[in-house]
């Protein structure tokens, strides 16, 4: 267990009330246990034994995390039923997700080609949305609910919409320009 993960949640989550309640009551805190022991089978070249627990977690969780997925430290999935993390998909420290999120890929090309996003450290994905392809989302950036986002993301930016659009960089909010 990440114990760091638990303390991150204890901080942050006014609904965490103790370490018993976040280590027994977090799906996101299961799912993650399960994928550090399919991650570590797939690098392994186990693999259908890595898919069989990550398909186990999924049913367990209603989190699904392919293990051919790199993710860091303290990953917090706060509600994480229907979260969807892709094989290629990279995840730094200290992101959190919320519940309905697809971190998904596009195309069929080589098993290695990266296909699915990449975020830095310090990201939020809101509910319900969808992050699509092989793009970065910049450090300490914000994805707002429901928001496609299928382009880049500098650091330090917040998006919404369908396809999703800046609207604040560095703390400043993005003025509307005139059509």
């Amino acid at each position: 267990m990440e114990k760091s993960l638990v303390k991150k949640i204890l901080e942050t989550d006014p609904a965490a009330k103790n370490r018993l309640n976040v280590v027994l009551n977090y799906p996101g805190v299961h799912a993650l246990f399960f994928y550090r022991i399919a991650h570590t089978l797939w690098k392994g070249h186990l693999r259908i034994l890595a898919r069989f627990i990550s398909q186990l977690a999924r049913f367990m969780t209603g989190i699904e995390i392919h293990p051919g997925a790199k993710i860091g430290k303290r990953l917090f999935i706060d509600h994480g039923h229907g979260v969807v993390i892709g094989e290629t998909t990279v995840i730094g420290n200290d992101c959190t997700l919320y519940q309905g999120v697809t971190l998904g890929g596009v195309g069929t090309g080589p098993l290695m080609m990266k296909r699915h996003p990449t975020l830095k450290d310090r990201v939020m994905v809101s509910a319900g949305a969808k992050v699509i392809g092989n793009i970065t989302i910049g450090n300490d950036s914000i994805v707002g609910a429901q928001a496609v986002v299928l382009k880049n993301v500098p650091p330090n930016c917040t998006v919404v919409g369908i396809p999703a659009s800046i609207v604040k960089k560095d703390g400043e909010r993005m003025r509307e320009e005139s059509k």
